[in-house]
């Protein structure tokens, strides 16, 4: 049971970097390096869902609360270490209280006012999402290419052209 439920998604996990890695070398101390959330954190997260869910009988559900936390930061962390990608990742830790608040919310007496900061904290996050993605986007694909030079050249000769047209 262990092997299929921990080991086996850390071997596929590790699995899919080395082929994305493209052949290079990584010593233990790099694989440590990557898949620290993985190893670390993501497994005491499972570890305060698991007493919640078996040991506890379902009467501490003030662990979900850490749990989710710890659970949703792991996985920001995780893409953010395989991509490299922090600057566009740093809104899911604002997301994550929203998430251990929500399990408290469901799985504890759904207190209608934990709702409030459930919602600010998700829209929050995922505006930033928005935001950042969409401006990441478009300095890749407007600034970056002449397309923004030709649009401003356009607009300016629009200008020109239209300001030429009223005075005669």
């Amino acid at each position: 049971m262990l092997a299929r439920a921990v080991i086996g998604p850390l071997l596929l996990l590790v699995g899919v970097y080395l082929y994305l890695n493209r052949g290079e070398t990584l010593s233990p101390g790099e694989m440590i390096g990557y898949f620290w959330p993985s190893l670390f954190v993501i497994p005491l997260s499972l570890f305060f869902h698991w007493l919640y869910f078996s040991v506890l009988e379902r009467r501490g559900s003030g662990l979900l609360i850490p749990g989710g936390v710890l659970f949703t930061v792991g996985v920001f962390c995780q893409i953010a270490m395989l991509l490299d990608n922090w600057a566009y990742i740093w809104p899911g830790f604002i997301l994550a209280p929203a998430l251990g608040l929500f399990e408290f919310f469901w799985f504890g007496g759904r207190n209608k006012y934990l709702l409030i900061p459930i919602n600010i904290l998700t829209v929050l996050s995922l505006m930033f999402f928005v935001l950042f993605s969409l401006g990441a986007l478009f300095n890749r694909f407007v600034l970056g290419k002449p397309l923004l030079a030709i649009l401003f050249i356009l607009a300016g000769a629009l200008l020109m052209v239209a300001g030429r047209r009223r005075r005669a």
